[in-house]
């Protein structure tokens, strides 16, 4: 496989025919070594218009997908991201490359690890891994300019928007197990958010937030 071909071929073929304009996002997809970051037994998929997963409560983002997110939010050099859900750590790596600065919160101590391996082997500095759990951990003396969620809520989570600085921006995907909504929550100001849906797909829940089933009889 020409790898340097390969990773031409999915922005052109993939990401920017689904929306993912954002060239200097698309620099970042590029420039960061995909095939590093995924398993071993998916290198020949490593390109695919696939999820790949992980572990069993962990998937890669397919590659139109992640354009997708990083033309919605838009980084610019000088912000400050929360990413919820390291997984491989090849989406905080790019994250690294778009943002000042990068938080990645990982439930999943192996996933962390190696996450971290691949990602200092790339002398990408600006990222702080954490291995905790999102739903319970604490970031109330911190806000940043953009909110990443590599998982699925079942409803909009007022304590992620609170993180937002003004005019900062939340990606989440939002809704039902059958009819889910990527969507982008900006704060407009101390008590003004605004959300809006952008396209729709399906993604896991957070890991301890999955709904409680309900059954009719």
């Amino acid at each position: 496989m020409d790898i340097t071909k390969a990773r031409r071929n999915v922005i052109e073929q993939q990401v920017r025919p689904w929306g993912g304009l954002n060239l200097r996002a698309n620099q970042a997809l590029s420039d960061v070594p995909r095939e590093n970051f995924v398993p071993e037994g998916f290198q020949g998929l490593v390109f695919a218009d696939i999820e790949i997963p992980l572990s069993d409560n962990a998937k890669m983002f397919s590659p139109k997908i992640e354009g997708r997110i990083l033309d919605s939010i838009n980084i610019q050099g000088d912000e400050s991201v929360l990413e919820i859900g390291t997984g491989s750590g090849y989406f905080t790596a790019v994250l690294g490359k778009l943002a000042d600065s990068v938080v990645s919160i990982e439930i999943d101590q192996a996933l962390s690890a190696s996450a971290k391996k691949n990602i200092d082997a790339l002398a990408i500095n600006n990222v702080d891994l954490q291995v905790s759990d999102a739903s319970t951990a604490d970031f109330s003396k911190q806000k940043f300019d953009v909110i990443v969620l590599g998982c699925s809520l079942n409803a909009q989570s007022q304590k992620l928007n609170e993180l937002l600085n003004t005019g900062g921006r939340l990606f989440a995907i939002i809704g039902s197990k059958n009819k889910m909504q990527a969507t982008l929550t900006t704060r407009l100001g101390d008590n003004e958010w605004q959300a809006k849906s952008i396209f729709e797909t399906h993604l896991d829940y957070m890991q301890g937030q999955e709904p409680t089933a309900v059954f009719a009889f």
